[in-house]
């Protein structure tokens, strides 16, 4: 019996059930090891990835003469023929594709942060390390080019856009409420942590035909796709607690962070210029999961965060305090998958949810409201030949928005459904020329309207280190949730954007030149002081911004110091809401600038950060004067720093003060609705909630290596 079991196992494997090892290593062309590299024979689910070192193996019933593909993303897929039977164990190099060569790269209108592109101007997680963004990723965003220091907002403000006309994506899916609830006057924060990101595209115009409904800018917030090791972060900080957490495992790993934030020990200590009856207190965790698949990576990210403050807020046109007692509550979840199939395809997939709820008490009154978003996102690229990528996909947004108000027994609201498709081609002519493509289409049935965007951007190489870009685009949006809210007899907002760039990148140095041109159309307008329920609403705004963006970054001159440098000159001018002319609006500085330093000292195994920004007078309207918006502030000056000191390899204590010299900012001004006796309007100052603030952590990290800090982060 046991010769005839023998016998047919034999049998079996001549009939062709006998498995074959396929094994080998993957690298790049300096040697090193790609992880995460998808590989597999042609026409078959037979596969595996590479480990940490490079190295696969699976088994296959395959047999004679096939194709073994290896895919990896930033990387050009190799096809190598092979005869099963007689395989060998080989070392397979792939070769970066043409953004991350010396050919041509479209980088008008875009600042990256990662390590796969030549177009890359900031290390991952760079942009956070600056002294006085405090780990606020938008902070640090306004010490770069385009962009403006709005201090009462805490928001993105970009090359004369307001803060709505910014979009913020995670893993390619979006982000509708991107930013924390606040009050007038009382900044606030973004939602995210930057601990968990690995790269950030910060588009200021002319980005890519996949991206929509925003008029000014896209930030792009991609999560860390591998996890290195096991290790847990603690933070314990002046404002409240941290901890982080990550898990890896074969082919998945889970990292998550949680923070609780409370300024109350922080206001007794250093009091601030705000009146509060219960500062602000948050707490938010984030999650992401990862899980490589055969041919792609899923991820699973989430966040939540709930805050609440109570605050007597002053108004010059009021003797008493108004109270405004605030709670939020905020849930964003994003799944998406990144992978390829049949023969060279790729696929990126993703859905979303978001949704976030505000109560908002004013003296004996509330308001309440809740937004439900969500986002389906279907992108295929293919190659096409070996100079031409086609992309296409779609795009589903819906929204749903309610809010009452019981003080005039009157609830609003709004369903809007916003249909999407793309399409798009990278064209490299040659190494000195390349071009992009594209077109998107959308439709929203709550305006009833559908519009078409086309996108385009041109590179040449005129040497090694330099080239040119050009890009134009037509962007639409719809007119924000403030307006929709009331009315929605509204077409979509639409701005044309005109940009050249000049990018110089040698020997970790960097320069970027950038002159821009925007024409807006379709802005909303209305007759009343404030957007509100009986406002008459149009579509007839207009408006340009036109100016010029200087970037510099030396990583090499002096030894152990980095630095930026950044110049922004803009002249921008709208008539819409209810402005009476075509004027400058008041967030807007002609002249913004901004140096960053980061030094790392041996002898005291510190790093220190100095950052320093300069913004000119901002308009404003002074009703003592018969001219519209044409007061000036004074000009914004902020000097802050950061001594990060390494109390042993994995244990950090960091120190941050912003506006080291207390320099008295003012914002605005609020004036009073009707004159005194005198005739003269009467006015207050709109300044930072504090003179200084301080911040001192310790920041423990554990980990396999005993080497791994946080110092990146901070």
């Amino acid at each position: 019996m046991k010769t005839f079991f023998t016998i047919f196992i034999v049998l079996l494997s001549t009939l062709g059930f006998s498995q074959t090892k396929i094994s080998g290593k993957v690298v790049d062309e300096k040697n090193n090891p790609i992880i995460g590299a998808n590989i597999y024979i042609e026409g078959t689910y037979d596969g595996a990835t590479s480990n940490e070192q490079g190295e696969f193996q699976f088994e296959t019933t395959e047999k004679g003469n096939k194709n073994l593909i290896i895919t990896f993303l930033s990387f050009n897929d190799l096809t190598t023929p092979i005869d099963i039977e007689k395989y060998q164990y080989n070392v397979f190099k792939l070769k970066p594709n043409a953004n991350l060569l010396d050919e041509v790269v479209i980088n008008a209108g875009t600042f990256e942060a990662g390590e796969k592109g030549k177009n890359t101007v900031l290390k991952p997680l760079d942009i956070v390390t600056t002294a006085g963004s405090n780990g606020d990723i938008v902070s640090a965003l306004q010490t770069l080019p385009g962009t403006q220091t709005v201090g009462e907002s805490g928001r993105l403000f970009v090359r004369g856009g307001e803060a709505d006309e910014t979009q913020t994506y995670v893993d390619g899916i979006r982000v509708a409420q991107p930013f924390g609830s606040t009050t007038q006057n009382l900044p606030t924060r973004g939602r995210f942590s930057p601990f968990l990101f690995s790269g950030i595209s910060f588009s200021t115009g002319g980005y890519s035909a996949e991206y929509g409904e925003a008029l000014s800018s896209v930030l792009l917030l991609n999560t860390t796709d591998v996890a290195t090791e096991n290790k847990t972060d603690i933070s314990l900080m002046t404002v409240g607690l941290g901890l982080a957490n990550t898990q890896k495992w074969e082919k998945s790993s889970l990292t998550f962070n949680t923070a609780y934030i409370d300024l109350s020990p922080y206001q007794v200590a250093v009091p601030q210029n705000i009146d509060w009856n219960r500062a602000f207190q948050s707490l938010s965790g984030e999650i992401v999961y990862r899980y490589q698949l055969e041919r792609g990576l899923f991820k699973l990210y989430s966040a939540y965060d709930a805050s609440r403050f109570d605050l007597n807020q002053e108004s010059i046109n009021s003797v008493a305090k108004t109270r405004v007692n605030l709670k939020n509550n905020n849930l964003y979840v994003n799944a998406s998958y990144k992978g390829n199939f049949g023969s060279n395809w790729q696929i990126t997939t993703g859905l979303s949810y978001g949704y976030g709820t505000n109560s908002i008490d004013l003296d004996s009154d509330n308001i309440s409201n809740n937004e439900h978003a969500t986002h389906l996102k279907l992108k295929i690229r293919k190659p096409i030949a070996d100079n031409i990528k086609l992309s296409f996909g779609a795009d589903y947004f819906r929204t749903q928005f309610d809010e009452k108000y019981t003080f005039i027994s009157n609830t609003t609201g709004y369903n809007s459904n916003l249909l999407a498709a793309f399409t798009e081609a990278d064209i490299v002519f040659s190494r000195k020329l390349a071009l992009k493509i594209g077109v998107r289409a959308s439709n929203n049935d709550l305006l009833k309207e559908t519009s078409i965007s086309p996108r385009t951007s041109l590179a040449y190489k005129i040497s090694k280190a330099s080239q040119f870009s050009m890009a134009y685009g037509q962007f639409d949006q719809a007119p924000r949730q403030d307006y929709l809210k009331f009315s929605t007899d509204f077409r979509n907002e639409s701005a044309s954007h005109y940009i050249v760039n000049y990018q110089y990148s040698k020997d970790k140095r960097t320069f970027r030149s950038e002159i821009y041109y925007k024409d807006y159309s379709n802005l909303v307008k209305f007759d009343t002081p404030m957007a509100q329920y009986n406002s008459n609403f149009n579509s007839s705004g207009f408006g340009f911004a036109k100016g010029v963006d200087v970037f510099w970054r030396d990583n090499k001159s002096v030894k152990n110091l980095e630095y930026w440098i950044s110049y922004s000159y803009i002249d921008t001018k709208r008539d819409y809401k209810n402005f009476e002319a075509e004027v400058t609006p008041n967030f807007v500085a002609k002249n913004n600038f901004s140096i960053v330093t980061k030094y790392w000292i041996d002898d005291w195994k510190s790093s220190v950060g100095v950052s320093y920004s300069f913004n000119s007078g901002r308009p404003f309207d002074n009703p003592n004067e018969m001219s519209f918006m044409n007061g000036k502030t004074k000009s914004y000056n902020n000097l802050s720093m950061s001594w990060a000191y390494l109390l042993s390899p994995q244990k950090i204590l960091f120190f941050s003060i912003s506006n080291v010299l207390g320099t008295q900012n003012v914002f605005g001004y609020e004036y009073a609705n009707t004159p005194n006796a005198a005739g003269i309007y009467n006015r207050r100052e709109i300044t930072p909630t504090a003179d200084r603030f301080f911040f001192v952590g310790f920041f423990w990290t554990i980990s396999d290596n005993k080497k791994t800090n946080q110092l990146d982060n901070l």
